[in-house]
């Protein structure tokens, strides 16, 4: 987390002064969708939480980066298809990503006007995150190793400058991997491969809902035409 913060500390420094700076937290849920549990794309059922920082380069669009961690659960008990309720697997992974990327404004987010302004926004870019190899014995998830993958993000909200300094936002972020072991279904491990089990085809999807808040700074932007 030490390092997070420094990262944002660089950012701040080494950007154009007369661009404006958001910098502010996420606070919300997560959900997995795979091989285990619900097999539906919006229930947070663990708390999620990061940091965000924004660098405004005009009023439709920004550069982004995120520090967002979660555990992410899901259980067969719970899902609705009779096969997984049968089977009965559950899993408990953590997740820490980092994201960077671009967001963009379907409508002018000026913030050389004090009025108060609405948009709808759309991010995307490029992730990277720290998971739990994971394998299932006897009925049983066992971690295996640590593991570092890639997921490509997808993030849809909608923000608003609810003071001069401060903007809010909501989004539900989907996460579209490229590996199909967060759950144990598809261990790497070849000592493990007759443990595999569920579509083989699919990577994971794991999502974060709920709510950004963030501090502008810097100088007031000039959005000129080159």
């Amino acid at each position: 987390m030490y390092k997070i913060f420094n990262l944002l500390f660089l950012f701040s420094i080494f950007a154009v002064n007369a661009q404006i700076h958001e910098l502010g937290v996420f606070g919300g849920g997560s959900n997995f969708v795979g091989d285990v549990g619900l097999t539906d794309y919006l229930y947070p059922n663990k708390p999620a939480f990061g940091i965000l920082y924004k660098w405004n380069k005009s009023p439709r669009h920004s550069y982004r980066f995120s520090y967002t961690q979660t555990n992410l659960k899901a259980n067969d008990l719970v899902s609705k298809e009779i096969s997984r309720y049968q089977r009965g697997y559950n899993f408990d992974n953590s997740i820490k990503e980092v994201s960077l990327g671009l967001e963009f404004n379907f409508f002018d987010f000026d913030l050389h006007k004090s009025e108060r302004k609405i948009t709808p926004y759309l991010f995307s870019g490029i992730s990277y995150f720290k998971y739990d190899e994971m394998y299932v014995l006897l009925d049983e998830t066992q971690i295996d190793k640590s593991k570092n993958s890639f997921s490509i993000p997808l993030n849809l909200g909608i923000k608003s400058n609810i003071t001069p300094y401060f903007i809010l936002g909501i989004e539900v972020a989907a996460r579209f991997t490229f590996t199909d072991n967060i759950d144990g279904s598809n261990p790497e491990n070849e000592d493990y491969k007759t443990l595999r089990f569920g579509n083989l085809n699919n990577k994971d999807v794991y999502l974060f809902s709920g709510l950004t808040l963030t501090y502008t700074f810097g100088e007031t932007p000039c959005y000129c035409k080159e």
